[in-house]
């Protein structure tokens, strides 16, 4: 498993929002996170959700983990396009698009 970073992409593998990206913005302790996908679960709201719940991916979103280091505001459309990017670079690389 990749090592757990801001801003890094995951993939829900439980619950009502199973096979969904979102991207890591709080790392609340050893065992949950605080994720988004600036979609169902936006910035103002985002999901508490148990690690062993989630796929993480290798790949991260840059320029919202500098902001979140930064304690500077993420918007919902920077999570959507960094998702989209994200998930479009996975499909690229010859992984159908429910895998990381």
């Amino acid at each position: 498993m990749p090592q757990l970073m801001l801003g890094q992409l995951a993939k829900s593998i439980v619950g009502r929002d199973k096979g969904r990206f979102m991207i890591v913005v709080d790392i609340i302790d050893k065992d949950y996170v605080c994720v988004v996908d600036g979609d169902l679960r936006r910035v103002e709201n985002p999901k508490k959700k148990k690690i062993k719940h989630l796929k993480l991916s290798s790949k991260k979103a840059e320029y919202i983990a500098e902001k979140l280091n930064n304690k500077r505001k993420i918007y919902n459309q920077e999570v959507k396009k960094a998702l989209k990017e994200l998930v479009d670079v996975s499909q690229d690389d010859g992984q159908a698009s429910n895998q990381i």
